[in-house]
């Protein structure tokens, strides 16, 4: 994950070695951009201080000693967490999670910020990887183990925790053919890392063998399936939502969520729907843009569209006319999942692509579609298309047309869900070994 932004175990004694010179220069250099991305992003002078303490310190005291730390970049890595953080802290385990993205942290605070872990639970940003700052982090929280989420791979921050002796784990591990190719061209640093870590817990074999044909050894590297298959939407949601539905009447509405959708989608799929969304007032469509920043402009291009629309974070109600809802909030994508007859899992219509996990609304039985380019979870993708368990399209104007189908297609929904609901209960069990494996460095 790192070539996005910038680019001692009882079992088994990872391999050290250091992270390269160049490495390390090139994030000092870079240190100015970094800082002028976070004031760029900050909606607050108050926000931004926090998270320039956070990121560069001095950093706030650690609510407890010896917790257990989760390092997870996002949203959809921390709903991937969730099970695992939320056994430990049901066992009176400390937990630390350290997120990369500002709509991360605040997923990780909705779920576990509150009674009963409030005293067990803290979340923060993790700090920039340069190799001091991670150092002063360890002093200071002196974490008993590392668990890196999925492919949240920072050089100086498994270097340290070697020189600290720090257990370091990765879980739910997953590295696409794209992703691969990336790390490839930079041996010094994957060659390190990979090496540096004491278990690699992979998805599916073919993420594995990357993996592994790039540094990782071989001898503590496994298959334990994805937690994500462990899946339940928690109880708040589906109350709040069942409030909702009574509150805006909306029983009689057909609902199609289009969910972290990236530019061009929502626009293109709007427009795609709005013949539909003319013919039959009934439908409502709630756009969940993947990103914050995005918000107004996808609320703009609504406008542009001549729909009516609504905005989650004006406190407006869906109303009778409604036809667009702009789910413009954080940490409520379970909300809307629960209220629709149909969903879009979006970033897979636009290029590159890469798509974004399919298997909450499909814990749901929300029948499923989603565009061609969904790399990024192509070995769960690709289960459900030859269970014929999802819909793929190639246009919005598909999207559109199937999205439609399936909230007046009961018959198409039965069979969709059925041969979903096998393959998850199929897949079922990952968490249990991921927590075998853990509790070894407890």
């Amino acid at each position: 994950m790192w070539l996005c932004y910038i680019f001692n175990s009882p079992h088994f004694k990872a391999i050290h070695l250091a992270t390269p010179f160049w490495y390390n220069a090139a994030l000092s250099l870079l240190k100015p951009v970094y800082k002028w991305k976070i004031k760029k992003r900050a909606d607050s002078a108050e926000q931004l201080q926090q998270e320039l303490l956070e990121r560069l310190g001095p950093f706030q005291n650690p609510k407890n000693l010896n917790a257990i730390w989760f390092h997870v970049v996002s949203v959809g890595e921390t709903n991937a967490a969730q099970p695992l953080i939320e056994h430990y802290l049901k066992n009176g385990h400390s937990v630390l999670v350290t997120n990369t993205t500002k709509t991360g942290q605040a997923r990780a605070k909705s779920l576990f910020l509150k009674e009963p872990y409030l005293d067990l639970f803290q979340a923060v940003y993790l700090p920039a990887d340069q190799k001091q700052l991670i150092a002063d982090f360890f002093k200071l929280y002196q974490p008993k183990l590392l668990i890196l989420v999925e492919t949240e791979l920072w050089p100086n921050l498994i270097d340290q925790a070697h020189e600290f002796n720090v257990p370091c784990i990765l879980i739910n591990a997953r590295l696409s053919e794209k992703s691969a190719k990336g790390y490839g061209k930079v041996p010094s640093l994957t060659t390190s890392m990979l090496s540096g870590l004491n278990e690699l817990l992979a998805q599916d074999q073919a993420s594995l063998e990357r993996f592994t044909a790039l540094g990782a050894n071989t001898e503590t590297s496994r298959v334990v399936g994805s937690i994500k298959f462990d899946i339940s939407a928690p109880e708040l949601f589906i109350e709040k939502a069942q409030n909702l539905v009574q509150e805006w009447q909306l029983a009689q509405r057909k609902i199609i969520t289009i969910a972290s959708t990236h530019a061009p989608e929502e626009k293109d799929i709007l427009r795609a729907l709005k013949p539909y969304l003319t013919e039959y007032p009934e439908l409502l469509c709630i756009v969940v843009p993947r990103h914050p920043e995005r918000f107004n402009e996808v609320f703009e291009a609504s406008q542009s569209l001549d729909l009516n629309i609504q905005r989650r974070s004006l406190g407006q109600a869906i109303e009778q006319n409604t036809q667009v809802y702009l789910a413009d909030s954080m940490g409520e994508m379970w909300l809307w999942y629960v209220m629709s007859q149909a969903c879009f899992v979006g970033g897979s219509l636009n290029e590159p692509g890469g798509g974004h996990n399919i298997l909450e609304p499909i814990a749901l039985n929300v029948p499923t579609v989603l565009g061609k380019n969904y790399f990024n979870f192509q070995t769960i993708v690709d289960e459900f298309v030859e269970a014929s368990a999802v819909k793929i399209v190639q246009t919005a104007e598909e999207a559109a047309k199937d999205l439609v189908q399936l909230v007046y297609d009961p018959a198409l929904v039965e069979y969709l869900n059925l041969n979903a609901t096998n393959i998850m209960e199929k897949n079922k069990g990952s968490l249990a070994k991921h927590v075998q494996v853990i509790n070894q460095y407890l």
